[in-house]
């Protein structure tokens, strides 16, 4: 299949381009040189080694993972400093354990003082310490714990004068950037975030305690502001990718977007004016409803066409308005779907085709699970 045409393959089939890949990769790298800042690439998009080794520039150091599977994927393969950015599971301190002393640096992230007591209860083998980062909620709305609350700086000093801890960070998502819509409105919440993020090392700094800053998001780092420079390090994901979603808010061009899917036309349905196409929500995810005037995706070259439903193993395709020319969509026409959220698409599919100016060039398999 190396060096074929990308309509050789079956379909559904998740295309990537690499130029795009190294292309968002490279600019990223260079954003971060600029502010002086480290960058701690996100794997949660691709969770392949080939995008990570592109993402790290081959050192295989410094990464962001959302899963334990992640976290050995690549701890196995030769990476690490390996930062796992997910509120400590329970159920899996055992397993971090065994990362913790095999690696030279793993790392968790805690939210809660119930959870520093789960570590300091397991013990590290050979005088290791846990290495662990706060996780701060900067009006994110999600995991974290509330930068004005006097509890956090509590639960810091906990973590730092633990017996076999060490608190290595502060970390900090702005997902709230997604809720935006241009550079101007990203802007003003990667600032909100960059501050109450330093205000808080501010607070720690004034009982004695210092440690690393980390913010992130693909539109906050896309459109990086001043004061990011202040921080020890950014970690968004997305960028490597990017998709329709963050286009719409302004992180990046269509044009930026690396990844495709493929399908074709299986079926002409008249009497409802609608292609039906061999990709359904198993090959694209649900993700981007009601979010753009082309459906689920984007069509690309047929700004005319909309995805408007999918059941698991089927799309309906029909005309943004008026009747469908049928003859302009023999069966087999292939049709390349931009999806909404390259995350979601991603994890939909067991192995990545990747090609360049057309051509394939090989395939990514990534790992899979939790």
């Amino acid at each position: 299949m190396e060096g074929g045409a990308l309509w050789t393959l079956c379909s559904p089939a998740l295309l990537v381009d690499a130029d795009k890949v190294k292309r968002n990769a490279q600019r990223m790298k260079d954003r971060c040189l600029e502010l002086g800042v480290q960058l701690r690439p996100h794997m949660k998009t691709h969770k392949t080694l080939e995008g990570a080794d592109i993402m790290t520039g081959g050192s295989r150091r410094c990464i962001v993972v959302s899963t334990l599977a992640e976290a050995c994927f690549y701890g196995d393969r030769g990476f690490d400093d390996i930062l796992y950015a997910y509120s400590l599971p329970f159920d899996k301190v055992e397993r971090c354990a065994a990362l913790s002393e095999r690696l030279d640096l793993f790392q968790v992230l805690v939210d809660h003082p119930e959870a520093l007591e789960r570590l300091t209860k397991r013990r590290l083998r050979d005088g290791r310490r846990w290495h662990v980062w706060l996780k701060l909620d900067c009006s994110n709305g999600r995991a974290g714990v509330l930068p004005s609350d006097p509890g956090a700086v509590k639960l810091a000093q906990a973590i730092a004068e633990a017996e076999g801890v060490e608190l290595t960070g502060v970390y900090a998502h702005c997902g709230n950037t997604y809720n935006c819509k241009g550079v101007e409105q990203i802007q003003a919440v990667a600032q909100e975030t960059t501050e109450s993020t330093l205000q808080f090392m501010e607070k720690l700094k004034a009982v004695g305690i210092t440690c690393k800053s980390s913010i992130g998001s693909t539109p906050s780092c896309s459109h990086p502001v001043k004061d990011m420079s202040r921080l020890s390090e950014v970690h968004p994901g997305n960028y490597v990718f990017y998709d329709v979603q963050q286009s719409l808010i302004g992180s990046c061009s269509l044009e930026d977007v690396a990844v495709r899917v493929l399908t074709r036309v299986i079926g002409h349905c008249p009497h409802r004016n609608q292609l039906l196409v061999d990709c359904g929500w198993c090959g694209l995810s649900l993700d981007g409803a009601g979010k753009l005037r082309t459906g689920y995706a984007v069509i690309e070259g047929h700004p005319d066409l909309k995805l408007v439903s999918m059941t698991q193993e089927h799309g309906r395709v029909e005309p943004v308005s008026g009747a469908l020319d049928f003859s302009s969509y023999p069966l087999g026409t292939p049709l390349m779907l931009i999806p909404y959220h390259a995350c979601a698409t991603a994890m939909m599919h067991p192995v990545y085709h990747v090609h360049s100016a057309g051509r394939l060039l090989g395939q990514w398999t990534p790992t899979r699970g939790w």
